[in-house]
């Protein structure tokens, strides 16, 4: 739920690209008549037919669907009457589409696992299994639940946003991402500045991950990540020969920053 157009249709183009299906509504009145399953709700506070808050409580009566309110209200008031009304999270605007699909992760990951259980339980069957860390290739795991990266069994010290590119880059990997879908990702949606930072940070991650993964940089597009399996790229479609070192710093050098 969200009456700002360019920031609902900026964060339906980020939640979409990570496998999201996502229905908009504009108004309390739609969000309230809207019917069908989902799986979360995320609802801005400053609706024009009437107060988030109020939309909140209506939706928590109705049933335990998680909840996330994104609002420009930052005051700690606001925050902790949206917690108390039913409330999962609570995400201050101005905000990264990254951002908000780590939090939204971290709800299901507190809801769902309840859920099967109860399930589960009807059913006579054993709890479900815990989910652990993401394996790439042979050598290389990433744990999004507690944002941490080993190498050979060895943690990689990763800074913060380094991390963040990584974990984008190994949703997919094999697939071309624009520099503006990287920024909007991992840095924000409003990100206007040079994009000379992400050439950085994918300058420390080919460094620190050497032998395990492959980016490689698309002249004029982006980059791509190609997980190394035995010694060699697991390349996907369009990869080649010419995807190595040279060509990657020879797109690095033609790409300019926007």
């Amino acid at each position: 739920m969200e009456d700002d157009e360019p920031v609902a249709a900026s964060l339906r183009r980020g939640l979409t690209r990570y496998g999201f299906e996502v229905d908009w509504v504009g108004t309390g009145a739609a969000a309230l008549a809207h019917e069908g399953p989902y799986d979360v709700v995320l609802l801005d506070l400053g609706l024009p037919d009437a107060d988030g808050l109020d939309i909140c409580k209506e939706l928590r009566q109705r049933g335990d669907v998680p909840i996330i309110v994104i609002s420009a209200r930052a005051d700690e008031t606001d925050r902790v009457v949206g917690l108390e009304l039913g409330a999962d999270d609570y995400v201050s605007k101005p905000f990264g589409v990254r951002e908000v699909i780590a939090r939204i992760r971290a709800v299901l990951r507190r809801t769902q696992p309840r859920a099967r259980a109860q399930a589960q339980a009807a059913s006579d069957s054993g709890p479900p299994p815990a989910a652990g860390p993401d394996r790439y290739g042979t050598r290389l795991t990433v744990d999004r639940k507690a944002a941490r990266v080993h190498l050979d069994g060895a943690e990689v010290a990763l800074a913060p946003k380094e991390y963040d590119l990584l974990a984008f880059l190994t949703e997919e990997p094999g697939a071309l991402m624009s520099r503006e879908q990287i920024m909007e990702a991992v840095w924000d949606a409003n990100w206007f500045g040079p994009t000379k930072t992400l050439d950085v940070h994918v300058a420390a991650l080919r460094r620190k991950l050497a032998g395990a993964i492959t980016i490689e940089a698309v002249r004029g597009v982006g980059f791509r990540l190609e997980i190394e399996r035995g010694g060699e790229p697991d390349a996907g479609p369009g990869a080649g020969p010419d995807a190595g070192p040279g060509a990657e710093q020879g797109n690095d050098r033609s790409e300019s920053s926007s």
